[in-house]
């Protein structure tokens, strides 16, 4: 049952961030775990709801944490069972100490538990029989000391008073010695007689004071012998002296001596331990049985016991021997032979790196074991760290941050803390612990650079990676975990690329066209996941790059649905004869457009050739008469690109001596198909007849002002043309419809680049103006009407 409650309550230190006090309570041992102990909350003035708020908590040096706090109700209450004499050993005053901590503000109060014996151990002997011889020649008045009891219990529950069974020679004698023991010494009221009585049975009691008392029984066996009536008397009844703990083993303490007046073997004496020395008193020091020189043995700590007490006996060589008594007094004294000890009460392994300065890290406590100057300590911590030790109380330290911390340039400390004593020489420790600042989400992600350009070839497979794009992060945890995302305004763009949030991953959604698009640009933004989460970007240039993937497209000479072109070529041709020009584009680009041109096969591969790299065919010798009249000219256009794509023309050239007769053959060489024109054809057909009416039209014009002129006129260009034979009758025209179509003529002129300005050169000769008149239309939509120039022996007009 609870015998004290809060008994005094001390304020020590009051300032604007700390206060301290002590407050003291009385509890017996052996309590109940949960008894209550008291109210701490109402006894520090404290609001129930204040103890969570203010983070209240209970700071013990113990191993075990023998009291708790009740957070809901303020009420201290036991934690662990408590054995005062397990606790204290013999100490009249024994109490458990612990600080209360309360933050914001600071707080911190020594609570003193005063742990109060209760009688639960029985007195004991420690054997339950003893012997004992007197001689029967004592005199009555004569004392013979008893063997003592322990009871582990103090004050008022240890050892009150010795009780021995009914006798008719002794009785029992009660002495206090100088630590309050009691002490039973028989005393021999009648005087004995052997013959009588040669022994005597005694039951010798220890009874405590407690209550209920408790008692403890051994046997007292008495023989009566006759022989050596004095016994050996010390110099004196008490010996004292001084030793110091240090003192190596084999030191001498003390000299006792004692003199017995009888003479012979009985007055030789030995010196003994009493049975009242207890074991440790023999552990630590030797009696020598004929010197009586009292020596140390075992090893001495001030801290463990201040002074030994011990009775010691002088036995003469009697038959029976006589004994004398004395006591020996040793006080230690100390000496530094303690270093400092170091504990860390409240320790945090780990603080944030945006803690504020002045924050709590850890709660020391430094003690020494020593007395006196020696037991005077001292600490400090190790210096270039941001930490710094503020004494809290005696001997107790505060371990505060000193500045704001930075994980990312230092994410631990390992720090030295160490205590020295002031004795001589000083003693000292040292211990270390290690400090982990946390990460807090202070660093945004980061790429590398601003921007970056990414290089992908054009039919590319949908799907695949393209580029992978990082940024890093120097926090720890979720703070670097860094996610990505896409931002753009142009919906465009999220159809053409995505990107993988966890790795960066870029792929494409599509099948990009360098034809189509030849590059786009977008944002990607990189997003950690702390609290608040900060982000980065870069800006990606994504160029799409040229393949091989267009193949040459013929665009001049025009051919109907696959068929081959039909040419004229007058026979009359003489070697480099500019015959036709063949014109092919490439969609590609750079060396993938470059387009190359060559013959692959001819009906008489010497009679033509093609210009590499223009595409003009000239002829390479004269025409004889045993070369066929249509010759066959399949020309290959091949692009300079990996791999080589090409594209084939065939081109039949008819050889006449007259530019004006017509092949009947040529009849054979289209075959129109209405339904399979395409789009282009359409548009070609619309322009050709357009750009063939006016052109027809201003050649008629023209005729008919130089028809009358005697000269030659040679039309020499390159292009296609629209032809009608006209023959002139008796002055009115005889027109004769040639076929609806247009035809490949070259002439024999300058050479000229197409696409531009087609040139035309009529040169008039005596031949030619006795043949009908000869009107030409160009069937290409592009040539421009008004760069169409006429030149001939006299003059170049321009139309």
């Amino acid at each position: 049952m609870l015998t004290g409650m809060a008994m005094q309550l001390i304020f020590l230190l009051s300032t604007s961030d700390l206060i301290s006090g002590q407050i003291r309570y009385s509890i017996p041992e052996e309590m109940e775990r949960g008894a209550l102990v008291g109210n701490i909350a109402e006894d520090l003035g404290l609001k129930v709801w204040e103890l969570s708020a203010r983070k209240f908590r209970l700071v013990s040096d113990e191993r075990k944490q023998y009291f708790q706090v009740n957070s809901a109700n303020g009420i201290l209450f036991v934690n662990e069972r408590i054995d005062r004499e397990q606790l204290c050993g013999q100490r009249n005053v024994c109490s458990l100490s612990c600080q209360a901590m309360m933050e914001n503000p600071l707080e911190i109060y020594r609570v003193e538990v005063e742990i109060l014996d209760i009688n639960d151990n029985s007195p004991s002997f420690p054997k339950s029989r003893y012997s004992l011889q007197v001689l029967e020649s004592v005199t009555p008045g004569t004392r013979f000391p008893l063997e003592s009891a322990h009871d582990p219990d103090v004050g008022t529950n240890t050892i009150r008073i010795y009780e021995i069974s009914s006798n008719d020679h002794f009785v029992l004698n009660i002495q206090t010695a100088r630590d309050g023991k009691k002490v039973a010494e028989l005393v021999l009221e009648k005087s004995l007689d052997r013959e009588q009585q040669s022994n005597i049975h005694l039951t010798l009691k220890a009874i405590d004071g407690g209550l209920p008392e408790r008692f403890g029984v051994a046997e007292v066996i008495i023989d009566v012998v006759d022989v050596n009536d004095n016994a050996p008397i010390f110099d004196n009844d008490l010996y004292r002296t001084r030793l110091k703990e240090s003192s190596p083993r084999g030191t001498l303490v003390i000299k006792i001596h004692a003199a017995d007046v009888d003479e012979g073997s009985h007055g030789e004496v030995a010196y003994f331990f009493s049975n009242q020395a207890s074991e440790k008193v023999r552990e630590i020091f030797t009696l020598d049985q004929e010197s009586g020189e009292i020596r140390v043995r075992g090893t001495i700590d001030f801290e463990e016991s201040e002074e030994y007490e011990f009775a010691v006996e002088a036995m003469d060589n009697g038959a029976v021997g006589l004994v004398g008594h004395s006591k020996v007094l040793v006080e230690i004294i100390d000496v530094n032979d303690n270093a400092p000890e170091i504990q860390i009460t409240i320790f945090s392994s780990t603080v944030p790196e945006d803690a504020a300065p002045e924050t709590l890290v850890a709660l020391i406590s430094v003690t020494d074991r020593d007395s006196g100057r020696n037991g005077d300590v001292q600490c400090q911590i190790s210096t270039n760290v941001p930490f710094k030790l503020q004494k809290n109380s005696e001997n107790h330290y505060k371990l505060v941050s000193s500045k704001k911390l930075d994980r990312e340039t230092n994410p631990m400390y390992n720090i030295s803390i160490s205590a020295w004593d002031n004795g001589s020489p000083p003693l000292s420790t040292n211990k270390s612990i290690v400090i982990l600042v946390s990460d807090t989400n202070d660093n945004a992600p980061r790429f590398e650079k601003p921007s970056y350009n990414i290089y992908v070839a054009e039919n590319n497979s949908p799907g695949a990676s393209i580029y992978a794009i990082t940024a890093t992060d120097p926090d720890l945890n979720q703070n670097s975990d860094v996610s990505y995302s896409i931002l753009t305004r142009d919906s465009a763009v999220s159809s053409y690329i995505s990107i993988n949030s966890n790795n960066g991953n870029i792929h494409a959604l599509r099948s990009f066209d360098y034809e189509e698009q030849k590059k786009f640009e977008f944002q990607v933004e990189a997003r950690d996941a702390g609290v608040p989460s900060l982000s980065g970007t870069t800006r990606l240039h994504v160029i799409i790059l040229d393949q091989n993937d267009n193949a040459p497209v013929i665009v001049s000479p025009l051919t109907w649905n696959g068929s081959a072109v039909v040419e004229d070529v007058p026979q009359s041709a003489y070697p480099g004869h500019l015959v036709t020009k063949v014109v092919a584009k490439d969609a590609d680009s750079g060396q993938n457009a470059r387009l190359s041109y060559q013959v692959l096969k001819a009906t008489v591969p010497s009679l033509f050739s093609v210009g590499q790299y223009s595409g003009e065919i000239r002829t390479a010798r004269s025409f004889s008469d045993q070369n066929p009249i249509t010759q066959r000219l399949v020309i290959l256009v091949k692009d300079n690109g990996q791999p080589t794509l090409s594209a084939s023309v065939t081109i039949l050239f008819s050889m006449i001596a007259n530019l004006t007769e017509r092949l009947s053959e040529r009849a054979n060489l289209y075959h129109e198909n209405p339904t399979s024109f395409s789009d282009l054809n359409i548009y070609l057909i619309i322009t050709l007849g357009s750009t063939s009416f006016i052109f027809l039209m201003t050649i008629i014009i023209l005729i008919a002002i130089k028809c009358h002129q005697a000269r030659t006129v040679t039309y020499g260009y390159k292009s296609t043309i629209c032809c009608w034979r006209l023959r002139s009758s008796q002055d009115r025209f005889n027109r004769r419809p040639m076929r609806n179509d247009c035809l490949n003529y070259t002439g024999v002129g300058d050479r000229v680049a197409i696409p531009g300005a087609y040139n035309y050169r009529v040169s008039l000769s005596p031949e030619s103006a006795k043949s009908d008149f000869l009107f030409l239309g160009s069937c290409n939509s592009t040539i421009p009407m008004s760069t169409i120039k006429v030149t001939d022996t006299n003059a170049t007009k321009e139309f």
